[in-house]
């Protein structure tokens, strides 16, 4: 791939990270709500889990791709 387009997708998956986040802490959030009133929240926390998941995956790829453009030689378009 070359340096714009790594530089693209990084950017891509660096976004993928910060919604990832903010799922998780609304998700948490949520478990936390129906917790406290009393209310079954093993749909919120598999889903919960599910979102934790696919972050890693998410952080994995943000710095696989970080990785290869630092890999990549300066002059590379």
């Amino acid at each position: 791939m070359d340096r714009g387009m790594v530089e693209r997708h990084l950017q891509q998956a660096r976004e993928h990270v910060l919604l990832g986040g903010q799922h998780i802490a609304r998700q948490r959030e949520i478990v936390a709500e129906l917790t406290d009133r009393g209310v079954d929240p093993t749909q919120a926390i598999r889903l919960l889990v599910n979102f934790e998941e696919t972050q890693v995956m998410h952080l994995a790829h943000f710095d696989r791709l970080k990785a290869e453009l630092l890999a990549l030689p300066r002059g590379a378009f």
